[in-house]
């Protein structure tokens, strides 16, 4: 079950990280933050009940996923325009 909830807490970070800069801009960056975040443990594929739980659960993993699509955006921006996200 954390095999499949980790790949989709992944992708969701990828959204969440695409949809943060484009809603926030730059220059801020622990907001954007926070929204992929709760944009990632609004959207995990389990019951409504567990959300809190698999939240605080895998808060870490979550986090660490966040910041790589981050790293992944901004290295691709990089090769494009140069912009970076925060």
């Amino acid at each position: 079950m954390f095999k499949h909830l980790k790949d989709a807490i992944k992708q969701l970070a990828q959204s969440a990280v695409a949809i943060a800069e484009k809603t926030l801009g730059s220059s801020t960056g622990q907001l954007k933050k926070k929204m992929a975040i709760d944009y990632v443990t609004s959207k995990l594929p389990v019951p409504s009940f567990l959300k809190s739980f698999i939240a605080v659960l895998l808060s870490g993993f979550i986090d660490d996923s966040i910041e790589f699509a981050v790293e992944y955006m901004n290295s691709l921006n990089q090769k494009t325009d140069g912009e970076t996200y925060e």
